[in-house]
């Protein structure tokens, strides 16, 4: 397959975790640990309303310290991810994570959350791509 046509449907994180807007920190904590994710989708009302990452965590701990667990996940929350639909190239997607410094790209169709592009996944992608450029 062409790098150049590669749509991030190929590639994203399938099925994600994801969190209610009302739920604790403290639960988003575990749930990202528990499950070696460092972004959730944020829902309300199944749509999504923002993004939850791991540096969103550790600066709420760095302020909160111990009551970091009982804000809820709309307080640490980035009130505005970056959204693209599963027929988006490749190729915009990671200019636009590196472009921003985004550290992922939530993925919908529709309003409906189908997955997660992240660094890890570009990365990825970047490795196969140079391994199949090698043993051509």
């Amino acid at each position: 397959m062409s790098s150049s046509t590669i749509r991030i449907q190929d590639c994203m994180t399938r099925s994600p975790h994801s969190i209610g807007a009302d739920q604790k920190v403290g639960l988003a904590r575990a749930l990202m640990r528990g499950h070696r994710i460092r972004h959730l989708p944020v829902l309300s009302g199944g749509r999504l309303v923002g993004i939850l990452s791991e540096r969103d965590i550790y600066w709420i701990e760095t302020l909160k310290e111990q009551a970091g667990d009982e804000l809820a996940v709309s307080e640490a929350m980035s009130p505005c991810p970056y959204a693209v639909a599963p027929s988006a190239p490749l190729s915009e997607v990671v200019r636009e994570m590196a472009e921003h410094k985004y550290g992922s790209a939530v993925v919908l169709n529709g309003a409906q959350v189908v997955g997660v592009f992240t660094t890890t996944d570009a990365l990825a992608v970047l490795a196969a791509v140079l391994t199949e450029n090698e043993t051509s």
